[in-house]
């Protein structure tokens, strides 16, 4: 199988807890039940990704704050949405974002999502991270690759999102050789149009290429339409996988070999 490709020996066996990334619920108006969910006991969150408005919004929102108390009083990790564009953001904006997300919803650390992954783009993310670092002491950071990226990025980021995209080609991916030195709470992997049936392999591939964190959801990011009509693209994200409670007792009762 062609993501089963770590020449690290003990890497693919490795006892960790696979837990959710939640990349980011729709508003809470929106989806008052997938935040609810979110808070029941035993369920195996890492973190919470929280998304206001495209960031942390232009003032306080009353519903995500009540939404990010909730986790947080349960013992949830709640990150602030950073949006880097690849890169295309300055960093000014990006610091001013973290300002008001630490502000206004105390969030534990950030998500920048869009994070370049060129070798040329590190300084600016390394300067960007310790910032966030001196502004909040003990965030966690995420870097929101998506893909691969430069192993120096690793020496920044508590985790690094190494996969982010469809289920058609994560079945097929391959792990970059570096990954193996370091353990697989490093790495998180997001995928979407998973169907039912292949919940267990999506499962042992996040295994095998050694990413404890995790989302799969068989949400697409084209919305069903009326045929004739144009196809409105949606984030696949924002919904609850409709087998939530499935993955949730399979992740609960360890991944099936």
């Amino acid at each position: 199988m062609p993501h089963l490709t770590s020449t690290k020996p003990g890497t693919a066996s490795t006892d960790f807890r696979t837990g959710f990334g939640i990349p980011g619920f729709a508003h809470p108006l929106l989806a008052p039940t997938e935040w609810s969910r979110l808070a029941c006991p035993g369920t195996p969150l890492h973190w919470v990704v929280l998304n206001v408005a495209d960031g942390p919004g232009v003032q306080p929102d009353p519903h995500c704050l009540e939404a990010a108390g909730r986790l947080r009083n349960a013992g949830v990790r709640v990150l602030g949405h950073l949006d880097t564009a690849h890169g295309l953001r300055t960093f000014g904006e990006t610091i001013s974002d973290a300002h008001r997300f630490l502000d206004w919803y105390q969030v534990d650390g950030f998500l920048l999502d869009r994070c370049p992954a060129d070798r040329a783009a590190l300084p600016e993310v390394r300067r960007t991270v310790a910032t966030l670092r001196v502004i909040h002491e003990g965030a966690h950071i995420v870097l929101g690759h998506g893909t691969h990226p430069y192993p120096g990025y690793a020496e920044h980021g508590d985790q690094l999102v190494t996969f982010s995209g469809a289920w058609s080609d994560y079945r097929w991916s391959q792990v970059a050789e570096w990954t193996a030195d370091h353990p697989p709470e490093r790495f998180c992997h997001f995928v979407y149009g998973v169907p039912r049936p292949h919940l267990d392999e999506a499962l042992r591939i996040a295994r095998w290429q050694g990413a404890a964190t995790i989302y799969f959801t068989d949400h697409t990011p084209h919305t069903p339409h009326t045929p004739g009509t144009p196809v409105h693209p949606t984030d696949p994200w924002e919904p609850m996988p409709g087998y939530w409670d499935d993955i949730v007792s399979r992740i609960g009762t360890g991944v099936s070999e």
